[in-house]
């Protein structure tokens, strides 16, 4: 599953919260009201995602990351950042040659 980095330590987020005046109690709500499944994010989850200080998060899933923005009314990408590619995950192949020695 896709996680997505939060930008400016969530300020970002915070600040569209403050623009558009909604608490994160309001805000995990209004993320009940976009979603197609009527589950939304819970109210813990928001504290983390948009919070400062060592309860916050700086990874979150695509979907939740995805309901905030739209319950926030704002695009994706100005709040988060997909993570850089890691060698880990880069798929790695050997040249094994394709003829036969024999």
């Amino acid at each position: 599953m896709t996680d997505l980095i939060r930008k400016g330590e969530g300020q970002p987020l915070r600040d569209a919260m403050k623009r558009r005046g909604v608490t994160q109690v309001e805000l995990a709500a209004k993320t009940k009201a976009v979603d197609v499944r009527g589950r939304g994010v819970s109210i813990a989850t928001v504290i983390k995602v948009t919070g400062s200080g060592r309860t916050a998060v700086e990874r979150c899933r695509l979907r939740t990351a995805w309901l905030i923005a739209t319950a926030l009314d704002e695009p994706l990408q100005q709040h988060f950042d997909m993570p850089s590619v890691s060698t880990d995950t880069v798929e790695r192949c050997k040249d094994h040659g394709d003829s036969d020695p024999r």
